[in-house]
């Protein structure tokens, strides 16, 4: 394989390089494109835009998209989805410090 050819192969392994187009998208969501649109206009996910102007979107923000999905297809308003998502993650953030200062206050613990 060619040396270009291969590290566009390695970003396909990235959660965070924009491999998908708004149409490819919402197809792998079982979606709209007016729904990527929605979630982007909430702020949930913001998709890189082509030399062209195109949107291109991630796995990573297809993923949270696909939960945004979840809510609103259980009757959450999409904007409430989308806010429900946000902190979601802000959770997930704030307890992954949570157990690396209470990992780093064990290990200092014993060292002294």
């Amino acid at each position: 394989m060619p040396a270009e050819n291969a590290s566009v192969a390695g970003n396909l392994d990235d959660d965070d390089y924009p491999a998908y187009t708004m149409g490819r998208a919402a197809d792998v969501l079982g979606t709209t494109p007016a729904f990527l649109r929605a979630v982007g206009e909430a702020g949930l996910v913001t998709p890189l835009r082509s030399e062209g102007g195109h949107r291109r979107y991630c796995r990573r923000q297809l993923r949270i998209a696909a939960r945004a999905r979840e809510l609103v297809d259980q009757g959450t308003p999409i904007e409430a989805a989308c806010r429900i998502v946000l902190l979601e993650g802000q959770l997930d953030d704030a307890l992954r410090l949570n157990r690396e200062i209470r990992r780093r206050l064990e290990e200092h613990g014993a060292d002294t």
